[in-house]
């Protein structure tokens, strides 16, 4: 059965980096949230016959989906819940951010199911959110973690970046050493990504602009590539002394506490995405909803398909044999030899063995059990080795 997400596009305001699709409600009229659930119905209608056995796993994400109040956010779990029922026991995750998270929606979502919470916290430096855009305090992100554990849930993620304008060593180990202090069960660490169309790319995309370069005085200068790549390591093995698995290249939990959802996603099974820009795969068949609220509310009120311009894209074997290498190996486990002989009638080996011959004087791939598996000294790089196998 396939796992399901569902798209909340709202934020309270665009972080600077942020390129995922969102409205800030800030500048939205409120009958875009009516729209948005008028049309979300109409689709959950449709698709629930795509998961007959319900779903395997739940992920609630955006945008920010606490962005939404008490009565909108009642509504939108039990029309998941209507349509969509959910494997007992499973993982049920909602992310969010501090600032917009109050004690009663808490209380709320715990009661309607949700198990897991992933809290964008990026930081607990004050003026390292801000060089980002971030509208959030340190505050009230402690303010958010208290709350979430008084309200009785046991399995936190917590969200961090390095690679922040001004952000040095000291300041990195110092948010990391903060979020280990309230014992999460998982803990994701992203490296700042300049994504074109942001503000912050337009900020430092001029050429003087480029990382470790000094910039005006108003501008403070990015980590170099040698500064992030030792933010990285340094965290990679203070985590694991605190008994955390680097199950994935930029995701650490402790034992059992495994994103369930995501790992759906990076060992190839199907999955829904319901909502404006949401992406689903079954059966080899992916599409992907139009990205506007307004569209796609009218679409499916009209009875028509809100996919984006794309439509359906039926996947070679060719291209599920990439998906799978380039994601089962940002695994620590890797890919599993028999599961991928089985799926696509052939050894990896055989099939990529261009790729393997390339890098046999170096010790970058490893076979260990039943998995073939990226090196771990080679996972702050994986991206520019993973794309040989397109």
């Amino acid at each position: 059965m396939p796992s399901l997400y569902v798209h909340v596009p709202f934020c309270r305001q665009k972080c600077d980096y942020c390129a995922f699709y969102s409205h800030s409600l800030v500048e939205s009229p409120r009958d875009l949230i009516s729209l948005y659930f008028e049309g979300l119905e109409v689709e959950m209608a449709k698709r629930q016959k795509d998961a007959p056995q319900g779903v395997s796993s739940l992920f609630i994400g955006g945008g920010t989906p606490t962005v939404l109040n008490v009565n909108d956010l009642e509504r939108l779990l039990a029309m998941i819940h209507q349509y969509f029922p959910i494997v007992l026991g499973a993982e049920q995750t909602m992310e969010g951010n501090p600032g917009t998270l109050t004690y009663e929606k808490i209380k709320l979502i715990r009661s309607l199911g949700i198990n897991r919470f992933s809290l964008g916290v990026q930081s607990f430096n004050d003026h390292l959110l801000g060089t980002v855009g971030r509208i959030h305090t340190a505050g009230q992100a402690r303010e958010a973690i208290g709350g979430l554990r008084n309200a009785g849930f046991k399995n936190l993620n917590l969200d961090l970046m390095f690679g922040l304008p001004a952000q040095d060593m000291a300041l990195w180990q110092a948010s990391v050493e903060e979020a280990l202090s309230y014992s999460p069960e998982h803990l994701s660490l992203y490296g700042l990504m300049l994504e074109e169309g942001t503000p912050l790319y337009e900020r430092y995309s001029a050429p003087s602009s480029a990382r470790g370069f000094k910039l005006g005085n108003n501008i403070p200068r990015l980590p170099d590539e040698d500064q992030q790549a030792m933010m990285y390591e340094w965290a990679v093995k203070r985590l694991r002394q605190g008994g955390y698995r680097q199950y994935e290249t930029s995701n650490f939990a402790r034992p059992g506490f495994e994103c369930q959802h995501n790992l759906g996603y990076w060992r190839g099974k199907d999955y829904l995405g319901i909502g404006p820009g949401g992406v689903s795969c079954l059966n080899r068949v992916r599409w992907k909803n139009i990205e506007e609220v307004s569209t796609y509310h009218n679409l499916l009120r009209k009875e028509q398909s809100p996919l984006d311009e794309s439509g359906q894209e039926v996947l070679s074997l060719r291209e599920c044999m990439a998906e799978r290498m380039i994601l089962g190996l940002r695994l620590e486990e890797g890919v599993h030899l028999k599961a991928f002989e089985h799926d696509f009638g052939a050894d990896l080996r055989d099939i990529y063995r261009d790729v393997l011959e390339r890098y046999n004087h170096q010790d970058v791939f490893v076979v260990k059990g039943d998995y073939f598996r990226l090196n771990p000294k080679y996972s702050f790089i994986a991206n520019s080795i993973l794309q040989e196998f397109v």
